[in-house]
This record gives C-alpha cells, structure tokens and sequence, in this order.
C-alpha cells in the first residue's frame, strides 16, 4: 500500500520585515552624547559670539582692551566647543551611511570645514587680547588701533558667515539622512530640511548687504535653524534613535 504524499512548505526566499525597534543600549548612549554635542556647540558659540560682540562693539575697544582680557578669553575658550561639530559628524556616520554614503561622507567634510570657520573665528578675540598688550606696552603704535579694531570686526562678520554657509550644508546633508533613516521622527527631519535652506537664503541677503543675520529682520534666518538644534538633542535625550521596520533577505 502506497504512503500517503505529505505537503512540503519551500522555505522563505523573500524579504521577511522585522518590526521596529527603539535604540539599543549602545546606540542609546550614542544619542545621548551626539545631542550633549550639539548642545554644548550651540550654546557654546552663542556665548563667545554675545562676549566678543560685546568687546569689539565698544569704541576704541583695543585702547581698552586690557579691561576686557577675561571676557575675551572666556570667549576663546567656549570656542573650543566647536571641536564637537565633528564628533557629531564622526558618531553619526555609522548610523547614517547605509542610507546615503556619499553624503554621510560629505556631512563629515562640511563638519570639518564647519570647525576650520569656527578656529577662523576663535581668532578675533585672541588677536583682540594680543593687539590690546602690545597696544598697552607700546610695542604696537596707538595709531594703528582704528583700523587694527576695523579689521578684527571685519574678520569676526567674515568668519560668522563662512560658519553659517558651511554649517547649512552639514546641516541640510544630515537632515536628509535622518529623514531617509527615520532614525528620528520625520517632523523633526523636515524641520531641519527647511531651517538650513532658509539660513543659505539669509546668507545670501547678507552678502548682498540686504539683511543683518545678527540683527533686526535677518534673524529671522536663523530662527528655524536654533529651534530644529534644540529640538533634536532634547529628543535624542529623551528617546535616542529608533529604527524603523527594515526587510532582511533570507534565503
């Protein structure tokens, strides 16, 4: 007598989801310390930027300068808070190049140059304290101080505005791939995808002499941009990244 045929299921070739799953104990720290960064850059910055507008406001500033020497130094050293734009870039590229190689390496580029701006700036107040000694001791003429203070006013308008060109660019390359990965929720994601291009058009306005980005109707520029680098880090404090349902190939 024959055996009964039994039915065989082939086994599974095609794309099998895998749910979504929150971030994992390491990349939770990762979040952690990519929005501690921010944090830290922005509010940084903000800082040394209010400290040496303040000094080189002043009129005949570097005659004076000697009064001002800690706040010009605080100033220096909040700037070096800068150097965390890059370990943004380094941490977030593991995460973010399966969705866009090319630009996850071009975000780390624009962070690099982002930094070189920021050191282009951290120059005004140091040179600021340097020219005040020499103005003081007698070694530099007194004369010079006019058009000495002219050009660290020109250096510090030069360097806000090559770090808000190069900072639109890492800037608008990251949000892109957050909202490719949705390793954050897509608000979040648009919101930098329309902050960045709105801070290059104030730039632009600014170059043409149009609007003032640090004053008056040009801060509107910037106004998109400060909410979208508050946001994310209080996110990514309070969340960290989640990672959407992906397909995996068995075979």
């Amino acid at each position: 007598m024959a055996a009964p045929e039994r039915s065989v299921t082939p086994p599974a070739t095609g794309p099998v989801a895998r749910p979504a799953g929150p971030t994992t104990a390491s990349t939770r720290k990762t979040a952690v310390l990519i929005g501690l960064l921010f944090l830290i850059a922005t509010v940084a910055f903000i800082f040394a930027d209010s400290l040496t507008t303040g000094v080189l406001s002043e009129p005949g500033f570097l005659i004076g300068v000697s009064t001002h020497t800690g706040a010009l130094a605080t100033a220096a050293l909040l700037l070096g808070g800068q150097f965390g734009v890059v370990g943004i870039a380094v941490l977030l590229f593991p995460l973010l190049k399966r969705h866009g190689e090319s630009l996850a390496l071009a975000h780390v580029g624009f962070r690099v140059a982002e930094l070189a701006a920021s050191l282009f700036y951290l120059a005004v107040p140091l040179m600021a304290i340097e020219i005040g000694t020499g103005l003081r001791d007698g070694t530099i003429d007194a004369a010079a101080s006019t058009s000495l203070g002219a050009s660290l006013k020109a250096q510090q308008s030069v360097a806000m505005l090559l770090i808000y060109l190069v900072t639109t660019a890492a800037g608008l390359c990251m949000a892109i791939l957050f909202h490719r990965s949705r390793l954050i929720p897509r608000w979040i994601a648009v919101l930098g995808i329309v902050s960045y291009p709105t801070l290059l058009v104030g730039c632009a306005l600014d170059f043409f002499n149009v609007v003032d980005l640090t004053q008056g109707v040009g801060l509107i520029a910037l106004a998109p941009g400060a909410v979208f680098e508050v946001v994310l880090p209080i996110w990514l404090f309070a969340k960290g990244f989640t990672f959407p349902a992906m397909a995996e190939e068995v075979y």
